[in-house]
């Protein structure tokens, strides 16, 4: 199967099921698609509530003048790749228009993990080896909170002109002066079509007794509850609290529980659906996109009924970061239409610069109109964001779940 046909498989299943959407609960969707979105993913995030706990952090000298390099860590699959030369074709591009040398590195499996990692590191102003590191709205503001994150020269990042306009003043981080979004897409379910070829309509369709063992759902506290927040009727961008997400956790805890869930983890989910360990569960759109085209159309991905999970994750340059200058002329580089246009052709996540649709045209037509990269209204009625948790209730929920997931 070639890679367009998976997608174009993909994308006329989903536009069957958004059919039946039911009625946006949030007006935020009224207007164009384009500016439905923005405002959407502009509700992302959490206001800064708390104090920054670094405040004194002071940003690492620069070196771009006499190092031309730029180091960037990013989540699996999220850049475009060329399985014969084994290489990412933009980044090439990249570096061959600015001399600069690039160091990529997949090395981001989730928020938690990742923070765990590095946070030692972050919170004394130490270099993490990165330059550019791309987390989730939630995570991004948290680290802005804690002053571990340098701010950014807009005046080397001429192309943030391209960002979707109502993208360029998020609540989490107005102005835009220390993250930009890299893309964004859905949380869903998941499941495989061969396997189990009756499908999910809602998340409580995990737990039939034939998926016993073979459940997979994801480690991020702000994918996983959500998603279950909304199988039992919550308006999550509502007023929901500790009771609704005592509920909705012990669904989580249950399960894990009797045997039905096989594991909670993080991206690597994906390994666990290809070795056949699971066949359902949470998990992210642009993924089973490109698992399809990789190992054989096996997948079905499909927002729930009763709502599904809107998010974006976002370029930020870390406190000890020593090539700003050049992690900025990345960042300009990703904002120019055809480039994005050329990443979300291959990543088949939501694509938040202005124009790239139109540069679409020229790469691959069939997929101007695919909403997993620029969404209609209809599909959106069945998308939502969380609303803002305060830093206590994060933390509150945080612990809550990691108890239930054993970590």
């Amino acid at each position: 199967m070639t890679r367009q046909r998976a997608i174009n498989d993909q994308r006329q299943r989903l536009l069957r099921g958004i059919g039946s959407a039911q009625a946006s609960r949030r007006s935020v969707l009224a207007g164009s698609a384009g500016l439905a979105l923005a405002g959407l993913l502009s509700a992302c995030g959490t206001k800064s509530t708390g104090t920054a706990a670094s405040a004194a952090l002071s940003p690492a000298k620069d070196l771009s003048d006499s190092e031309k390099i730029v180091n960037w860590a990013n989540w699996t699959l999220y850049l475009d790749y060329d399985d014969e030369t084994r290489k990412y074709p933009t980044l090439q591009r990249f570096m061959k228009e600015s001399g600069l040398e690039a160091n990529y590195v997949e090395d981001i499996d989730s928020n938690d993990s990742y923070y765990g990692k590095v946070q030692s590191q972050l919170s004394a102003g130490q270099d993490i080896g990165q330059d550019l590191m791309v987390l989730t709205d939630w995570m991004a503001e948290r680290i802005i909170r804690q002053g571990y994150v340098q701010d950014l020269n807009h005046a080397n990042i001429p192309s943030i002109k391209n960002l979707l306009p109502q993208l360029q003043d998020v609540r989490f981080d107005p102005g835009r002066k220390k993250s930009l979004t890299w893309q964004s897409g859905y949380t869903g379910l998941v499941w495989n079509k061969d396997v189990f070829p009756k499908g999910l309509e809602n998340v409580e369709d995990l737990w039939d007794p034939a998926l016993k063992g073979r459940i997979t759902m994801l480690d991020e506290m702000r994918d996983t509850m959500p998603m279950l927040l909304l199988d039992q009727g919550v308006d999550i961008a509502g007023n929901w609290g500790q009771d609704e997400y005592s509920s909705a956790l012990e669904v989580l805890e249950k399960n894990i529980g009797n045997g039905m869930i096989r594991q909670v983890k993080g991206n690597s989910y994906k390994q666990d659906l290809i070795s056949g360990d699971a066949i359902a569960g949470l998990a992210y759109s642009g993924d089973i996109t490109q698992l399809n085209f990789e190992e054989g159309n096996k997948w079905e991905f499909a927002l729930p009924e009763r709502g599904g999970l809107l998010w974006s994750d976002n370029f930020m340059v870390p406190m000890g970061a020593t090539h700003k200058t050049n992690a900025e002329k990345l960042m300009d580089f990703y904002y120019q239409p055809d480039v994005a246009a050329e990443v979300a052709a291959y990543v088949n996540y939501l694509c938040p610069v202005d124009g790239a649709q139109e540069q679409m045209e020229k790469i691959d037509p069939e997929l101007v109109s695919d909403p997993l990269i620029f969404p209609t209204q209809d599909f959106l009625k069945r998308a939502t964001t969380e609303r803002e948790l305060s830093v206590e209730e994060e933390t509150d929920f945080q612990n809550q779940f990691q108890e239930v997931i054993g970590v």
